[in-house]
C-alpha cells in the first residue's frame, strides 16, 4: 500500500519578487557595463569590422534578456515557488517551465542555516539553506520569524544541532 505524499503549498514571502528584480537590475546592469566598454574599445581601436556587428547583436539579445529577466521571470518565479516541511520530508517545487519537485528526506539533513546579504536585509528577509551528504536545497525568502521557526523545526525532524550547544 503506497502513501500519498502531498504536494507542497506555502509561498515564499511577496518581497521576494522585489529581490530578484533588484539582483536582475544589478545583474543586467553590469553587463550592459561591459558591452558599453566593448563598444568604446571597438570605437577606439578600430577592431575588425565584425566585432562592431556582434556586439550589436550582443546587446539586441541582451536587451531582450534584461526585460524577461526584470519584468516577467521574478513574477512568474515566485507563482510556481512552493515549499513545505513534515516530520519525514523537507518538500519543494519550483519552477514554471522545467517544474522541479524535491523531497528531501530529514533524516538525511546534516546542517541547516539561515543567510541573509544586503539586499535580503532591505527586505527583512532571510534565505533558508538545507546541506545534505550530496547536495544543497535553498528556500530563497522568509521572514524572519519565519525562516528562524522552519531552521529549528527542520533541526529537530533531522535531530541536528547547532554547533557550540
Amino acid at each position: 500500500m503506497a502513501v500519498e505524499i502531498s504536494n507542497p503549498n506555502l509561498r515564499l514571502s511577496k518581497d521576494v519578487v522585489k529581490v530578484w528584480t533588484i539582483n536582475e537590475i544589478i545583474g543586467n546592469g553590469i553587463g550592459f557595463l561591459v558591452l558599453g566598454v566593448l563598444f568604446y574599445l571597438d570605437h577606439r581601436f578600430l577592431w575588425w569590422e565584425w566585432v562592431g556587428w556582434l556586439l550589436l547583436v550582443a546587446t539586441g539579445i541582451s536587451v531582450i534578456t534584461a526585460i524577461w529577466d526584470i519584468f516577467f521571470h521574478p513574477k512568474l518565479k515566485y507563482k510556481h515557488w512552493r515549499y513545505e516541511i513534515d516530520e519525514e520530508y523537507l518538500k519543494l517545487r519550483h519552477g514554471a517551465i522545467n517544474e522541479q519537485h524535491q523531497l528531501v528526506p530529514m533524516s538525511k539533513v546534516q546542517s541547516v542555516a539561515t543567510k541573509q546579504g544586503p539586499i535580503l536585509r532591505r527586505y527583512r528577509l532571510y534565505a533558508l539553506s538545507i546541506e545534505t551528504m550530496g547536495s544543497s536545497h535553498l528556500i530563497p525568502a522568509l521572514s524572519k520569524d519565519e525562516a528562524f521557526q522552519l531552521r529549528d523545526t527542520i533541526a529537530r525532524y533531522a535531530k541536528v544541532t547547532e554547533e557550540g550547544e
